[in-house]
């Protein structure tokens, strides 16, 4: 039995997206679920765009990924086997020479080399959706080299595949109408077909193409944004495929799982959509899972070092307020933006107004600041939210728990939205909850 090999063969011209991965997982699935071999193919011939910085974030991203290759290869080093079977084509009467003038303008008269159409009717099966047959005669003698030194992308890409072993080419559905060239030129050659498939487009929100355009972000610009790789591989992983389970409700994988169930007939085969909310469940989802260790690690990756340099008894109880309100650890750094956290900086300064909840008198604010107050300054219990919450509650009750609550928590973070004043409490620990009553108090 031949031996499975897939290959994922990006163009190092612009940092890829979701989109392009997604391929490369699938690729990688079926190679592993087979026991296969997964090639990457840098495709360089593009030398006007290619540059340094993409190729870099190729590896970043697979490795982020743990999209693992068995063998690597790059495009332009094959550039003298792609010349020599250039000339055996042309040496065999399936291509020839045509005498042409540059595109440019310049009136030049360049040798480009086209393909012999046999004008036959191509048909392939689809591992997706099934036999697909396509008249090429409409297509003419179409370019395969720029010269005898310069074959171009339909060419190059089959020659290395057939060099390179590959038995299953799965790409975007952006590529059904260059199969029919490139099996043309696999018969003509002799060389035995790879089997086909492929995937639905990728769409954005909006329901349109997921592209860099229209804000699509790279892959690595996620594990920069704190998301868990292994969130982004299950949420991209299930864009357009589904289990094999009927009626199962399970949405949590982990790789090994994913190689066990991967099926390319359970492809879909009309455009799925990429949604980031649900990327942000999973990513959540994926943080719960993490122990308290690793946790409190990707918290502080994020945290700025005002905050870091607190004491470490302010971080152990701000922690589980920052974990509770995150769906993937970058939102930290929005949180901090907008003074999230700065109740754990120093007294806030704010006007005496603001202590006044809706309709209600800043006689009755200071009235509620005042009973607080005097009922934490006497108590000498253990100090935890819940105590804290216990010695408020049936007067917050009673008062209105607008009233009551609203220009306590002001008193101490100074902001109209904060975690509610027990947690503030506990946080900011008895001695600076006292100042910053007394503060409003004063004030």
């Amino acid at each position: 039995m031949t031996k499975i090999i897939t290959r994922f063969a990006p163009s190092p011209t612009g940092k890829a997206h979701i989109g392009s991965y997604r391929t490369a997982m699938y690729a990688w699935l079926f190679a592993r679920k087979n026991n296969g071999k997964f090639i990457l193919r840098i495709e360089d011939t593009d030398t006007a765009r290619n540059n340094k910085e993409s190729e870099i974030d190729i590896y970043n991203a697979l490795e982020w990924l743990g999209l693992d290759y068995d063998e690597k290869y790059i495009q332009s080093e094959n550039l003298s086997r792609h010349q020599e079977i250039l000339q055996i084509l042309i040496d065999n009467g399936s291509a020839y020479i045509s005498k042409e003038e540059a595109k440019d303008g310049s009136g030049i008269i360049k040798d480009i080399i086209r393909f012999k159409n046999p004008n036959s009717i191509i048909t392939f099966t689809d591992l997706i959706r099934g036999e697909i047959s396509t008249d090429i005669s409409d297509l003419g003698d179409f370019v395969i080299a720029r010269s005898l030194t310069e074959p171009l992308y339909h060419l190059a890409v089959v020659i290395d595949d057939h060099d390179e072993g590959v038995t299953h080419v799965i790409r975007a559905e952006e590529h059904i109408a260059n199969t029919p060239r490139q099996i043309a030129l696999h018969q003509a050659l002799g060389w035995k077909l790879p089997e086909y498939a492929h995937l639905p487009i990728v769409l954005g929100s909006d329901k349109q193409k997921l592209s860099k355009r229209r804000g699509a972000l790279p892959v690595t610009s996620y594990a920069q944004k704190g998301y868990l790789a292994d969130a982004v591989f299950n949420a991209v992983a299930m864009i357009g495929w589904n289990p094999a389970d009927s009626g199962s409700e399970q949405e949590i994988f982990t790789q090994t799982e994913f190689v066990e169930r991967f099926d390319l007939s359970r492809v879909q085969k009309s455009s799925a959509v990429f949604n980031e909310e649900k990327l942000n469940w999973f990513n959540r989802e994926y943080i719960k899972k993490l122990s308290i260790v690793e946790q409190k690690e990707g918290v502080r990756k994020f945290l700025p070092s005002t905050l870091l340099q607190l004491d470490n008894k302010i971080f152990e109880k701000l922690f589980p307020v920052i974990i509770e309100r995150i769906q993937y650890f970058g939102e930290i750094v929005d949180l901090v933006a907008v003074g999230e956290f700065d109740f754990c900086l120093g007294q806030p300064v704010y006007k005496k107004e603001e202590l006044i909840w809706k309709k209600d008198t800043l006689e009755n604010a200071i009235q509620h600041i005042q009973y607080v107050y005097q009922k934490i300054s006497s108590y000498t219990g253990e100090w935890n939210t819940e105590q804290i919450k216990s010695l408020i509650w049936d007067y917050a009750e009673s008062e209105g728990r607008g009233s009551v609550l609203w220009p306590l928590r002001y008193a101490l973070s100074g902001k109209e939205k904060s975690p509610d004043p027990f947690i503030l409490a506990n946080i900011l620990g008895k001695e600076k909850t006292l100042e910053r009553l007394q503060y409003a108090i004063n004030l």
